[in-house]
């Protein structure tokens, strides 16, 4: 039995390290996230000076036919930028405040067979 219990630990010992290093790629894992994240937050300033571009350019077509509906034109414009820039940052924050735990999963099976073991190894003492 002695064999069977030095082979328990061992196992157990491995699968122990075997977490910690799981751990440490998740770590690092989700620090290339939040480095991807600013990447993306750069991106997308530059395509709000692309929209506000295209809003100036709309300006411009306003200011030709001033004579008409300006006032009204500005409004639903505004109106619509306005709305879609708001449903689109909501919806981006409530995808990434409910997004899953990176190998939340992998990490959950490892400490199952982790207390497996351990029960095993008490079983056996």
């Amino acid at each position: 039995m002695a064999i069977a219990e030095s082979l328990t630990r061992l196992v157990a010992t491995f699968i122990a390290t075997l977490q910690i290093r799981a751990h440490l790629a998740v770590v690092e894992v989700e620090e290339e996230a939040l480095r991807y994240f600013s990447y993306f937050l750069l991106a997308l300033a530059g395509m709000f000076c692309l929209v506000l571009a295209i809003m100036l350019g709309i300006l411009l077509i306003v200011a030709i036919y001033w004579d008409t509906h300006r006032i009204p034109v500005l409004a639903v414009l505004i109106a619509l930028f306005a709305g879609s820039a708001l449903l689109i940052a909501l919806k981006i924050r409530s995808s990434f405040r409910h997004k899953p735990h990176l190998l939340e999963q992998t990490l959950n099976e490892l400490s199952r067979d982790i207390d497996t073991l351990k029960v095993a190894h008490r079983g056996h003492s």
